[in-house]
């Protein structure tokens, strides 16, 4: 058993593309974790789709010797975060398996939002902070700015800064040795009951899911009974040891390690992060605070654009839902797109991954529909429901109270951009919190925002309106009374239940207007006249007509009376007259691929 007084745990945080990856690859490289057989970029990042994006989407880690100056070996442990806000919560129990961060900011940018949000969860959890400005060997590397800015901003000490290089590797030792001075070990006692945190787990086909954990106090070893807390379950460990990028099976692990437990547990639903495993024989009294269930905050349809795919639809769910505890689905089912389901994400780039990762692994053409989000409706009777599908809006006489979620946007953007930018925050129903000067180039903005109102077009508009140098960062923040109404769309009279979209009443107009004039050009005309509305209940809000192909009857006469022809006219139009009211319109597919595609844009 390793002295705690030789035991670091750090992780490292930043604001998206501020070389936090590329930091982690120099100290594996340092302390020669990897060699230049097993170098690569990005080594703690496993998927594809996160080398391509360069963004971070399971977090990893990785334990290690490092011997100091002093002489002494000492083992670190780093924990990698994700670094997208939709995964918050993860950075946070991430955080929490930690006593202190490297906290990386970009020397030609400074401080961005997401800096701040995550530096905000360190403070939460008591960590020491170490402020390292990387990126110093670009040409536009401002080190005096960014000091300023972690002193004035983060009220830290700009002593304690270190400028590095993550890219050549310049000045790594300085943080090697920075995590020894000050970072403090961790604490904890062998003997008392085991208070082990799950802050990542994955699923292997061959062990099952796997907890990545560490150990608060006790011990645990092979052979155990583990109890996990948040849901009394039991289960034998059958391996646990260490990941040193492959998994190094031990025999113990003690307080103030970081390893892995494998237990034979079929479900990663089981493990959740932020669960605490504790013995069978030696309970602990209560869990280790911040454990919450996780929430998806965006929904959406997703149905497979050919019918027989299905059950491979379904299949590559449950697949991707065994690595991913926080995908929620049900089935669901559509007069227009057939059988699908109705899925729920942590947010917009959750979506984007998870619909992208189920094109690409598993073969699939797929329609998505528009996101939407959960309202919370009070009834008449009382009773309270959540509803994330406009097609299970109850009747409007049924309901009491209407609310949606809320986020709180931090908006960090250069001081030119700040009208353009409150410009759209009010077009947005956005209520203003705060404004604060970073410096006197960087505002920071934060402001109340509907997340119906975020998810459609907002991050686009904002990196448009700020010439892409504006950061957001955003958490939810309560559900908030709102005057929300369901918009049908009509096709000939009939309403077509995928089109159907819940929405603010200040803009079901203009929401309205929008589909009905996209669906105008996308429907292909018929003998018959077709009328496209929106409405709201009985109201029609918007309405537009798709002219109907006229036959040339009056083509075999030639000359002759007229009232021969009007005779003709007459008895064409009442046969439209009766195609009308017999007639179905049949949408093409690809009207509904288009308009769908076109409505995750906006």
């Amino acid at each position: 058993m390793k002295s705690l007084s030789l035991i670091r745990n750090f992780s490292i945080i930043a604001h998206v593309d501020h070389g936090k990856s590329t930091l982690a690859d120099r100290i594996l490289e340092f302390t020669k974790v990897v060699d230049e057989r097993t170098k690569k970029d990005q080594i703690l990042d496993n998927m594809d789709i996160e080398r391509e994006r360069g963004i971070t989407i399971k977090l990893n880690s990785a334990t290690f010797d490092y011997t100091s100056k002093d002489g002494k070996t000492y083992t670190y442990n780093l924990i990698d975060t994700p670094g997208h806000v939709d995964f918050t919560y993860e950075v946070s129990r991430s955080l929490a398996a930690c006593e202190g961060v490297l906290l990386v900011v970009d020397a030609s940018q400074g401080i961005e939002a997401q800096t701040l949000a995550n530096f905000y969860l360190a403070l939460e959890n008591n960590l020491e902070i170490i402020p390292i400005i990387n990126k110093i060997d670009l040409p536009v590397a401002n080190v005096e700015r960014c000091l300023e800015q972690i002193e004035r901003t983060l009220g830290l000490d700009p002593k304690k800064a270190i400028p590095i290089s993550a890219k050549t590797g310049k000045n790594i030792e300085l943080v090697l040795e920075a995590i020894k001075d000050l970072i403090p070990p961790p604490k904890g006692d062998i003997h008392n009951p085991l208070q082990a945190l799950i802050f990542d787990s994955f699923y292997n086909s061959y062990y099952g899911a796997v907890m990545k954990v560490r150990v608060f106090e006790g011990m645990v070893k092979k052979g155990d009974t583990i109890v996990l807390m948040s849901n009394q379950k039991e289960f034998v460990v059958t391996e646990l040891g260490i990941q040193q990028l492959k998994m190094i099976p031990k025999n113990e692990l003690y307080a103030g390690e970081v390893g892995y437990i494998i237990a034979g547990i079929k479900y990663v639903e089981d493990t959740r992060v932020g669960d605490t495993v504790t013995l069978k024989k030696q309970p602990a009294k209560q869990a280790l605070p911040g454990y919450k269930d996780i929430k998806p905050m965006v929904f959406a349809g997703l149905y497979p654009v050919d019918s027989e795919q299905y059950e491979d639809l379904k299949e590559a769910i449950s697949k991707l839902k065994l690595n991913d505890a926080s995908l929620v689905y049900e089935p669901e089912n559509s007069t227009a797109l057939g059988s699908g389901f109705r899925v729920g994400y942590l947010g917009l780039l959750h979506m984007e991954i998870i619909q992208e990762r189920l094109e690409r692994e598993f073969h699939l053409n797929l329609i998505h529909t528009a996101p939407s989000v959960r309202y919370k409706l009070t009834l008449t009777d009382h009773s309270v429901v959540y509803i994330s599908n406009p097609a299970d809006w109850p009747d409007s006489t049924k309901i009491l109270k209407k609310e949606e979620p809320y986020t709180k946007v931090h908006i960090i953007t250069p001081s030119e951009y700040i009208g353009n930018i409150l410009h759209l925050l009010q077009e947005k129903r956005g209520q203003q919190e705060n404004i604060l000067y970073i410096d006197e180039s960087k505002v920071q903005i934060v402001y109340l925002l509907p997340l119906s109102e975020m998810i459609f077009e907002f991050y686009d508009r904002l990196k448009s309106v700020s010439r892409g140098y504006a950061s957001l960062d955003y958490e939810f923040y309560d559900y908030v009374e709102s005057d929300l109404v369901k918009i049908d769309i009509l096709i000939n009279g009939e309403p077509v239940d995928a089109l159907a979209l819940i929405t603010h009443r200040s803009k079901a107009y203009e929401r309205g207007k929008t589909i009905i004039e996209k669906l105008k050009n996308l429907i292909p005309r018929q003998q018959f006249q077709i009328p496209l509305q929106a409405a709201i209940g009985s109201k029609i809000i918007a309405r537009e007509n798709i002219s109907a192909l006229r036959k040339n009857v009056l083509a075999k006469c030639y000359g002759g009376d007229i009232t021969r022809k009007k005779k003709l006219l007459e008895k064409q139009k009442e046969g439209k007259k009766r195609m009308k009211m017999i007639g179905s319109v049949e949408i093409p597919q690809e009207a509904f691929l288009t308009l769908l595609k076109t409505e995750n844009r906006r």
